[in-house]
């Protein structure tokens, strides 16, 4: 298994990984109505690979399988951070973020931030994240919840 940077033809792979994950993995925390506002359907790689060329994205992969990605902007937000349902609590996600913090670092950046779900929280809070506030958002007239964090970096 390898970290590396994304690239173009990785879009398909995450895309579907998003997908799956948040109807999987969120099930337990959000209403099949959440998650259908959340992820409809499977989003067009074409317009994720614009916004995964941005900023530092890195994958983790094993002879072209996909299983976690990562998406940290120029200003240091955490914009996506997703496991594949079949390798969380593995370490994979903790051996991301380490390369995504110091990605941070060599940047120069004093902190990350994200807007973590609710599933998603308890992992942040374990790599250091404290809790800024907690969010309701609007997708598709529908209110989910989730917590904006942040993780000074030293």
């Amino acid at each position: 298994m390898q970290i590396r940077p994304y690239d173009k033809s990785d879009a398909e792979a995450i895309v579907t990984l998003f997908h799956d994950t948040v109807h999987r993995v969120c099930a337990a925390d959000y209403t099949p109505e959440q998650l259908r506002a959340w992820a409809p359907e499977i989003p067009d790689a074409a317009v994720w690979h614009e916004r995964m060329a941005q900023g530092h994205t890195l994958v983790v992969e094993e002879k072209g399988q996909l299983f976690a990605f990562a998406k940290l902007a120029e200003n240091g937000c955490l914009h996506m951070f997703f496991c594949r349902h079949d390798v969380q609590r593995q370490g994979i996600g903790s051996w991301l973020f380490s390369k995504i913090k110091t990605a941070a670092l060599d940047a120069g950046m004093a902190r990350i931030t994200t807007e973590a779900s609710i599933t998603a929280r308890p992992f942040f809070e374990r790599q250091g994240f404290v809790l800024v506030k907690e969010n309701r958002v609007t997708r598709a007239g529908v209110e989910l919840t989730n917590y904006t964090m942040e993780k000074a970096l030293s």
